[in-house]
């Protein structure tokens, strides 16, 4: 048994804001109240932490199998696990593509042998992500994949998508899609606009999301399933989001730390700036802070995307897209949204349990008899993240050497603690 004491509780799902103590016994929580005693039980003291449900984290890259180079899945949750995540949804852009239920199985099996903390994976939608015919979705389901996604690409056609959401609409499955038009990606490496310009960089215009959001949010209607709008990065696909929650569709959407955090002025030549979608500009990025503080976004995700130093230590047009985001993505909540007084403390909260838990059809409580799940941080905290102290393999982040008020102070797994500072 594990007795947490002394800690401010904070649960979304109850609304409860309030110094309770938390008494975990093996992988379940055994009881929550006031003053609690636990003869022989082992004593964490949160005195001065907040303790919360477990953070989810919707949207990752943990690169195995085949790109084990870059990231592993012990590598991977180790660093999930440092930065306050208790569960990861792994994207299917393995080698090969999680597109079967032997590919599934092999991430189940590895994740429960190696890993630090839950990985529930992602499905391919079409085979391969080739955009061409629908994967092995029930097989998968049956396997433990939590949703579908062609991620690093968009399903390739408005007939395929139809097809992918009539299928996972009769298994209770949501569809994650990385919105992007590709004829107007072409080629674009950072977000278009007067930056791009100056850096002399091809451009993607915004309309390149947006116009696949409304793609999406359109067969969302006509077919009534739950569609996850992944990585939204501009204003034009957060108003999609927004009319099509106004009209009772099934439609979610997720904000990263960085897009929240950074805009397209930001971007230099270093490829740690690099990712996609790419960096949008300041009035994208504020609309999104506006979304995430009025309930329009549903969650922050991190889509931690580690690659190997050698592939991001060249020219910026050829490097791959992507960043690392485990171990800073609360740190960036706070520093970023609730200490100026953005979002609260119990929104920022919200916006990494109970939002991602609703869209994969999940509950997330602290209550007698829940998964032993917790979080525990700090909005006080002050340190400085190391991208070579990371567990992270790859330390592709533009926020090395960032100084933070805030962290996460321990993670706690099935009872287990994963990690503690």
């Amino acid at each position: 048994m594990l007795l947490i004491k002394n800690g401010r509780l904070l649960d979304p799902a109850s609304k409860t804001d309030a110094a309770l103590d938390v008494l975990l016994d093996g992988e379940r929580i055994a009881k929550v109240g006031a003053h609690l005693s636990a003869p022989g039980a082992d004593l964490f003291d949160a005195k001065g932490l907040i303790v919360a449900p477990g953070f989810i984290d919707l949207h990752c890259h943990l690169r195995e199998p085949g790109q084990e180079m870059s990231e592993t899945i012990e590598t991977g949750t180790r660093a999930a696990a440092r930065g306050g995540f208790t569960a990861v949804c792994c994207m299917p852009n393995t080698q090969p593509v999680n597109d079967s239920a032997s590919v599934t199985r092999g991430i189940v099996e590895r994740a429960a042998a190696a890993g630090s903390v839950r990985v529930w994976p992602i499905g391919a939608a079409s085979m391969g992500s080739k955009g061409e015919a629908l994967a092995e979705i029930a097989a998968m389901k049956a396997a433990g994949i939590v949703a579908v996604s062609d991620d690093g690409k968009p399903v390739a056609t408005a007939r395929l998508m139809r097809q992918v959401m009539d299928y996972c609409n009769a298994l209770d499955l949501p569809v994650m899609d990385h919105c992007e038009d590709p004829s107007l990606f072409a080629g674009g490496v950072m977000r278009e606009g007067a930056q791009s310009m100056r850096l002399g960089l091809a451009g993607i215009p915004a309309q390149s999301e947006s116009i696949c959001a409304g793609r999406d949010v359109e067969i969302a209607g006509l077919t009534g399933a739950r569609l996850h709008i992944a990585h939204m990065s501009t204003r034009g696909a957060l108003e999609y989001v927004r009319a099509a929650k106004k009209q009772g569709l099934r439609v979610t959407s997720e904000v990263t730390p960085h897009h929240f955090t950074l805009t397209d002025e930001d971007v230099r030549y270093d490829t740690h700036y690099k990712m996609n979608p790419p960096l949008a500009s300041r009035e994208d990025r504020d609309a999104l802070i506006a979304g995430l503080a009025d309930g329009s976004v549903d969650a922050i995700a991190t889509d931690h995307a580690p690659h190997h130093p050698a592939s991001k230590d060249v020219e910026f047009d050829r490097a791959p897209f992507g960043i690392t985001g485990f171990e800073t993505a609360v740190a960036l909540g706070l520093s970023e949204l609730v200490h100026p007084g953005k979002v609260s403390l119990m929104r920022l909260v919200e916006l990494f349990t109970t939002g991602p838990a609703r869209v994969l059809g999940l509950e997330r409580k602290i209550a007698p008899g829940e998964p032993a799940d917790l979080t525990i941080f700090s909005d006080t905290h002050e340190w400085t993240f190391r991208a070579a102290e990371s567990a992270s393999k790859s330390h592709n982040t533009p926020f090395d050497g960032r100084a933070f008020r805030g962290a996460p102070m321990a993670t706690i797994v099935a009872g287990r603690i994963a990690f503690r500072r």
